[in-house]
């Protein structure tokens, strides 16, 4: 069972309502988000089709506040699955189990449930990926953007900084993505260094 109603509802209201400056936190993102979680509830062996279904709901929703806001884009992301998942068919129960699962994404994250480590994990799946540094210029763009950072070299000693304090939830995201994490890491320390 897949959330082909919630998909729809994304990807319209990003492509229609994001602002061109979000460069990281965009379509892209979500899709890769989505894929991310359902290979990792894959991995991680959840069957149930329901947990996957709202899992995969959650994904797609969980940075939709960007369209509204830039600071607790969770709450608001959750406010907009609150207005628009109950026409899509979504019960009162279902709506509350995916806003908890967005609310989990909020850094610094603290999952607890299953569902929740891998939604976490899906979110910051590039961290250990070889898109890292692709992402990583994207992000730096959209934070320059909004004058969160000055210039590459703050950009660069705070993802250092990030990268040292994260980890993974799943066995499957630290097995797969925590070695690729490292390496990244370690390259980001020798430019900083330079």
């Amino acid at each position: 069972m897949y959330p082909a109603k919630a998909e729809h509802i994304i990807t319209d209201l990003l492509t229609n309502r994001l602002s061109p400056e979000l460069t990281y936190h965009n379509l892209h993102h979500t899709k890769s988000v989505v894929n991310a979680a359902n290979e990792l509830a894959r991995l991680e062996g959840i069957t149930n089709s329901n947990d996957l279904f709202i899992l995969l709901t959650a994904a797609w929703f969980h940075d939709c506040g960007y369209v509204n806001t830039y600071e607790k884009h969770e709450e608001e992301s959750c406010r907009i699955a609150m207005e628009l998942l109950p026409d899509a068919g979504y019960n009162q129960e279902q709506i509350h189990i995916i806003c908890s699962l967005i609310m989990k994404t909020h850094v610094p994250q603290m999952p607890e449930t299953i569902l929740e480590k891998i939604l976490c994990d899906a979110d910051l799946d590039y961290l250990g990926k070889d898109d890292f540094v692709k992402e990583g210029a994207n992000l730096y763009s959209e934070w320059k953007s909004r004058g969160r950072v000055q210039d590459e070299s703050e950009f660069n000693r705070i993802q250092i900084g990030f990268l040292e304090k994260h980890r993974y939830w799943t066995s499957t995201a630290q097995r797969l993505r925590e070695p690729v994490k490292s390496d990244h890491l370690r390259r980001l320390k020798e430019v900083c260094e330079l």
